[in-house]
């Protein structure tokens, strides 16, 4: 497909002459707010977005779903239940988020949303084991909720080195072994690309290892979360390729804060990943 020269993505207008880019590759790609810059309207972020290929929206909530449809984008990862800080591994915690993620696996279903995500929650002296536990436990009580309505808790893996200190499920081995007591085709891993990256590297073989376990990946470049180019240090064709390879059939979503033009950095992205 012919590429035209972007206009600035704060007109966050349209040409006549602008052709829309259809991907080829294996992987269904998806994409967050932060990739578009600041100051653009989700009706033309979710345009842009579907003029280059892209699948599906991640981290959108109901009240922007309608505006994703109209544009042909799946609302692919939605709101569950707790936060980065405060979630899964303390007990006190999970009759709000029950209520919280109970209510969202609906509103998911309802509305062909395949994600919900969720979080451990931060150590504050907590061990592994008791967090672990306490994780299990609560998943297991909406685990069959999750199931009869077709749709995935995905619980986040994200760094406790750079972005979030003290978080606790910061390594593959801690979500893996939640996985693997829950037992639920309908509760996985959202693995972060990016965040593990820079708690254990290892990536491509990692993913190999575990990927029974993973519903859903992240993307961004490292060091600083921005857009895929030379001065990072992963290869995200290989990492893609990699994935595409598994037979991988959920998203990859970019998320990443781009340095340059958004929609320069992100047809570059989606062109990258599409293997």
């Amino acid at each position: 497909m012919l590429r035209r020269t972007f206009l600035a993505a704060g007109t966050a207008t349209l040409s006549a002459q602008e052709q829309s880019i259809v991907r080829q590759g294996r992987l269904k790609q998806a994409v967050t707010r932060g990739c578009f810059g600041r100051g653009m309207a989700l009706e033309d972020m979710a345009r842009h977005a579907a003029r280059l290929g892209v699948k599906g929206f991640d981290l959108i909530g109901e009240d922007g779903w309608p505006i994703l449809k109209k544009h042909g984008l799946v609302p692919s990862m939605a709101p569950g239940g707790g936060t980065i800080r405060d979630a899964l591994n303390r007990k006190e915690n999970h009759p709000r988020i029950e209520m919280q993620i109970r209510e969202n696996l609906k509103k998911a279903a309802a509305n062909g949303v395949p994600n919900v995500i969720t979080f451990s929650g931060n150590r504050g002296g907590m061990s592994d084991e008791q967090a672990i536990d306490h994780s299990v436990a609560f998943l297991n009580n909406v685990k069959a909720e999750a199931e009869d309505l077709g749709v995935t808790i995905a619980m986040e893996l994200l760094n406790s080195k750079v972005n979030h200190p003290d978080y606790q499920c910061d390594r593959t081995s801690f979500g893996v072994e939640i996985m693997k007591r829950v037992n639920s085709p309908r509760v996985k891993l959202l693995y972060d690309i990016y965040h593990m990256q820079i708690m254990e590297g290892d990536v491509i073989r990692t993913i190999r290892a575990n990927i029974q376990h993973i519903a859903h990946f992240h993307t961004a470049g490292n060091p600083g979360r921005h857009e895929f180019d030379d001065t990072q240090e992963m290869n995200y064709r290989g990492i893609a390729r990699a994935i595409a390879d598994l037979k991988f059939t959920g998203f990859v979503a970019h998320e990443y804060s781009p340095l340059g033009d958004p929609l320069r950095s992100l047809d570059e992205a989606l062109r990258i990943c599409d293997v």
